[in-house]
């Protein structure tokens, strides 16, 4: 789940059973109701009920977002929202018509409990599936809490849903990864929370696309610790990089430290036998990306892995604020080397690139930070106020890349950016974004960022192609206007009033 401003998950009351849970939440979710949650809108709740072509899904966070291996589709699944009093959860689906530029609902009979959190891979067989397992519910009060463990497929070619029953799998979590490797999903990592306590994973399992087992591997080697949120993806070489990830630990009563990893592993198989794996460590050369927390993955052209955004949390005891990025890192696992993407600008000159930061009255209402050519190594403190529906002032604090700080030289024009009037179109910095590669474009979809106690949640979308690097598009942007926060209450007289 998202992070809830400042204060961490409690008071949830007592969990559920599994079982008894799972059945609950499965037959309010064949049902569909959506008792709790308000009718329609762009503050929350259900997604948007505009006209067929005018739809945006919105206010989503922790959602899957994947390519169509056949098709040129984006398909959207899950997630939820949080307004400060009340968390939503979804399990509709959408589609992306990229050529038409456009949103549309799918509906298919009896899909997966509404989730967010979990893993979905898109392999091509059959006509193309999407698997989904594991992730979190919570109800709108916060009062009944579960980490799935149940596995499903999505059969794109018949748009049906196939709950895969399948024992000897993953406990019930949710952060965790899945990678398709060969005909196998490859599955690592995660966490489970109660009301008590906490738990962090880092066992590795597999599920045999062909016979539909469930299979726990015990590779070989020291691995990572345990670890959510890490990125974790197949080189050309055939083996499963793990890079970064979050954990915390309880250092006194009620209260935790949180770490961000940032070590690197490979997974590799072992070629003379069958079914046994290897842990190494490795030490990748290169520009690597700062310590940061909730950062997205895709897989980029030339097999290599992209590393988008994220949060860098500064933690006190009664205190946590978050430097958010939206910077581009490439990991080339050919060469065990990081780089930091650098974007060309575009080659037009009316729409340069502009350096440096926004400021002044300009800035305010708006989320796009310009990011562009910066010459100064070190990030940029962006200060941007924002007016929320409710008339508040709210000063954001965000940490923006400076492309130019690394990565390989670029071509010198004979126009400068610097002479640029125009702001730069980019992603805003946040953490916790979906991404999706489609030949060779990058897009990047919503995600989350904090500004005080209020958690915003982003619902506008962008691409990048990634075999020019010259510039970002935005395919839908996000009016922070449309946000709603609701001020937590300490008791139902409170809210009352």
């Amino acid at each position: 789940m998202g992070k809830k401003g400042k204060k961490e998950k409690k008071g949830r009351g007592a969990e559920k059973t599994a079982a008894k849970m799972e059945k609950k939440v499965s037959k309010r979710s064949r049902k569909e109701e959506v008792s709790g949650l308000p009718a329609g809108g762009t503050h929350g709740g259900p997604r948007s009920d505009a006209p067929r072509g005018q739809f945006i899904p919105v206010d989503g966070l922790n959602a899957s977002l994947s390519a169509h291996p056949e098709k040129d589709e984006l398909i959207l699944f899950g997630g939820e929202y949080f307004n400060g009093q009340k968390t939503f959860l979804y399990n509709e689906l959408y589609v992306y018509n990229i050529r038409k530029d456009s949103w549309s609902k799918v509906d298919i009979p009896n899909p997966p409990p509404r989730r967010c959190a979990h893993q979905a891979v898109v392999v091509p067989q059959g006509g193309g599936q999407l698997w989904v397992f594991g992730g979190e519910f919570a109800s709108p009060d916060g009062e009944q809490f579960y980490h799935y463990k149940d596995l499903w497929v999505l059969h794109l070619a018949t748009k049906t849903w196939e709950q895969v029953k399948a024992t000897g799998g993953p406990s019930g979590r949710s952060g965790h990864r899945m990678v398709a490797w060969k005909r196998q999903l490859i599955l690592f990592g995660g966490f489970h929370e109660s009301t008590r306590d906490y738990v962090y994973y880092n066992d590795v399992y597999a599920f045999n696309l062909d016979t539909f087992t469930w299979s726990k591997l015990c590779p070989s080697g020291t691995g990572p610790s345990p670890r959510s949120g890490c990125q974790m993806s197949v080189t050309p070489q055939g083996s499963i990089v793990i890079y970064g990830g979050y954990s915390k630990q309880r250092v006194k009563k009620d209260v935790d430290k949180g770490t961000p990893h940032s070590d690197m592993f490979l997974l590799k198989p072992d070629e003379g036998r069958e079914g046994r794996w290897e842990w190494s460590r490795i030490n990748p050369a290169g520009v690597k990306p700062t310590p940061r927390s909730g950062f997205s993955v895709a897989m980029a052209p030339n097999h290599q892995t992209l590393l988008f955004g994220g949060v860098c949390d500064e933690e006190e005891e009664e205190r946590l604020e978050g430097d958010f990025f939206n910077d581009l890192y490439f990991y080339d696992a050919a060469r065990n080397r990081w780089f930091a993407g650098q974007l060309k600008g575009p080659k037009t000159e009316k729409r340069r690139r502009r350096r440096g930061k926004r400021a002044g009255p300009e800035g305010a209402g708006e989320q796009e930070q310009a990011c562009g050519g910066a010459s100064t190594p070190a990030p940029l403190e962006v200060v941007t106020e924002v007016v929320a529906e409710d008339g508040t002032v709210v000063t954001i604090k965000q940490m923006v890349c400076a492309p130019n700080a690394a990565g390989p030289p670029q071509p010198e024009d004979e126009d400068s950016p610097e002479e640029a009037g125009s702001p730069a179109v980019e992603p805003s910095p946040r953490s916790n974004a979906m991404l999706a590669m489609k030949h060779g474009v990058l897009y990047v979809y919503g995600g989350m960022f904090e500004a005080g106690d209020r958690q915003v949640t982003l619902s506008d979308l962008y691409c990048l192609d990634l075999h020019k690097m010259e510039e970002w598009k935005a395919l839908v942007e996000m009016d922070p206007e449309t946000q709603e926060w609701l001020e937590e209450t300490d008791s139902d007289e409170d809210s009352d009033q």
